[in-house]
């Protein structure tokens, strides 16, 4: 412990600045606990009890700006290039050598934040999510003493080697303080999170994701050990996704019929294919409007939704034909009896 924590902790309570005294007291509780004089930090945390400050009991925390993350079972597939920096990640924590701070970047849809559930099921640990709904305030000064809260929060967890802290869409607080237009505002609230972040213990695994990565401050972005760009799928990568996603909801339909070529081609037909998030969205739907009884009712609404995405009111037995399409496969999306495919392709076409 060193002096400025007895000077500090004397000017915040005349100041009469709760929040900081308290972040203070824990500071110090936190070097007594550290040098194994467990007896005057539960004593500190005992008067800080008093003073109606969250002491944490067990592993279940009761904080008031995080949330808990259910972690499930599931995750988005992901291309090889990525899942490499997430295992890049996994790595760094398991070499314990001070990486713990990690920014995820991308549109939206393309994994971040079932990615950073992925980190946490790996490595077995708790996941919270900052609630930022609770902490931004209309309240002049209001903002900056709730991320402070935030943080405190944070320092009192009582086991920090078993989490990670999620700032999902971290851009909602912390803008470039340059080109912001409440520059004075949100400029304290993001020179508050990099003050916090270099005090961070390292024990905690931070991680934000964003959709703004060019409008986060820059001095922000370099407290990060690492930023892991989300926006590197290919066309087949989304290809093969798709069809990933397709073998996970697939089963639970009895009657649906397997077809991976015909549906390839399907998704083909976007000229876009979109991020996983909105492919899994696309891809379930289909299933769950399927006619039970239509064993490749599925393939047919899919076909229809691409149609519709890519603002073609229909395709032609000749269009489909040129794109690679069999007479079994038109009749397979568009319903049509397969003799009269074929009379339509006027028996030129071969299966």
């Amino acid at each position: 412990m060193k002096k400025k924590n007895v000077i500090n902790l004397i000017r915040y309570h005349e100041e009469k600045n709760e929040t900081a005294f308290r972040a203070e007291a824990l500071e110090i509780a936190k070097y007594f606990f550290d040098n194994g004089e467990n007896l005057v930090g539960d004593y500190i945390m005992g008067l800080l009890s008093n003073a109606n400050v969250f002491i944490p009991q067990g592993d279940n925390f009761n904080l008031n700006y995080f949330e808990k993350v259910p972690i499930g079972n599931t995750s988005l597939p992901l291309p090889k290039v990525i899942i490499d920096d997430i295992y890049g990640i996994i790595n760094a924590v398991n070499h314990n050598i001070g990486i713990n701070k990690f920014l995820f970047e991308g549109p939206p849809g393309t994994g971040k934040t079932e990615s950073v559930k992925q980190v946490a099921r790996i490595l077995s640990r708790d996941l919270y999510s900052v609630d930022f709904s609770s902490i931004i305030d209309s309240k002049l000064g209001q903002t900056q003493k709730n991320m402070a809260e935030v943080f405190c929060e944070i320092k009192m967890l009582p086991n920090p080697s078993n989490v990670i802290i999620l700032f999902d869409e971290i851009d909602a607080i912390a803008m470039d303080r340059v080109n912001s237009r409440d520059i004075r505002e949100m400029g304290r609230v993001t020179s508050s999170i990099l003050k916090e972040l270099d005090n961070l213990d390292v024990r905690v695994i931070f991680i934000a994701t964003t959709n703004l990565y060019k409008n986060l401050d820059k001095a922000l972005t370099r407290r990060f050990d690492a930023t892991v760009n989300f926006d590197r799928y290919s066309k087949e990568d989304l290809l093969d996704i798709s069809e990933s996603i397709l073998n996970e909801y697939l089963p639970k339909f009895e009657n649906a019929g397997r077809d991976i070529k015909l549906f390839r081609k399907i998704m083909s037909l976007l000229t876009i294919i979109p991020y996983p998030g909105e492919l899994k969205n696309i891809i379930k739907t289909a299933l769950a409007f399927s006619e039970p009884n239509s064993e490749f009712d599925y393939l047919k609404r899919l076909y229809n939704a691409i149609l519709l995405q890519e603002k073609v009111k229909d395709m032609s037995i000749k269009e489909l034909k040129d794109k690679g399409f069999t007479v079994r496969d038109i009749e397979k999306i568009t319903g049509m009896p397969k003799s009269n495919v074929s009379r339509m392709l006027k028996g030129k076409v071969n299966e």
